[in-house]
């Protein structure tokens, strides 16, 4: 993957400090200065010259508005930004933070940023715990709706095939009625959990996010 950057410019997966990630990002996604890249993020919280101190390093306190709206017009997960995730083992480059934070490594920080209960922050309470686990359902409980729009969708595409000499068309979705049932269960089981917990799962959409 790293073969497919020219020659001099930076791997934003690997670059160190916030401000480099930004510039390779920049540079990769065919801003040819802070400029072309200010322009392309509405408003007025990241200008030209912000985005110039910020590269040159010389601006650590990012707002979390501007790192949002950087990496939007990037089109990229703000961690990337946040941290060298093409160096899972090293450690964080961020200035400012606690020791506690400083002493994760990029993969530990990634999966406490997401949520993960592997993360490099251990949950210490029980509801601490019970947080990260139903987060980790809420996530299952998109997954699982968004697979049973799949086979809902698979079964209209076999109902579509012309029928044979021998009878209805073979496929080789011949168990998506049976995954269908299975996924519904699963999701019962979400929904009561986290409906149970507090979440209102009923206001999530029903259809998968695009």
């Amino acid at each position: 993957m790293l073969g497919r950057y020219p020659v001099g410019m930076a791997d934003f997966r690997t670059a160190t400090t916030v401000g480099a990630r930004i510039a390779a990002l920049r540079k990769a996604r065919g801003f040819a200065s802070t400029k072309a890249l200010a322009e392309a993020i509405p408003g007025d919280s990241v200008t030209e010259s912000i985005l110039q101190n910020i590269e040159a390093n010389r601006k650590n306190d990012l707002a979390v508005a501007q790192l949002l709206n950087i990496a939007a017009a990037l089109r990229v997960s703000p961690l990337f930004i946040l941290a060298p995730l093409g160096s899972p083992h090293a450690r964080l480059d961020l200035p400012n933070i606690t020791p506690a934070v400083a002493e994760m490594s990029v993969a530990e920080f990634d999966a406490w940023v997401s949520g993960l209960t592997n993360g490099g922050y251990r949950p210490v309470t029980a509801d601490e715990y019970s947080e990260r686990t139903q987060l980790g359902a809420l996530r299952e409980l998109l997954a699982e709706r968004r697979a049973l729009h799949r086979f809902q969708t698979i079964i209209v595409l076999e109902g579509e095939l012309p029928a044979t000499a021998d009878g209805p068309p073979a496929t080789e979705w011949d168990n998506t009625e049976l995954r269908i049932e299975e996924t519904k269960r699963r999701i019962s089981q979400l929904e009561i959990y986290l409906g149970s917990a507090g979440w209102a799962v009923e206001n999530l959409p029903s259809a998968p996010v695009p």
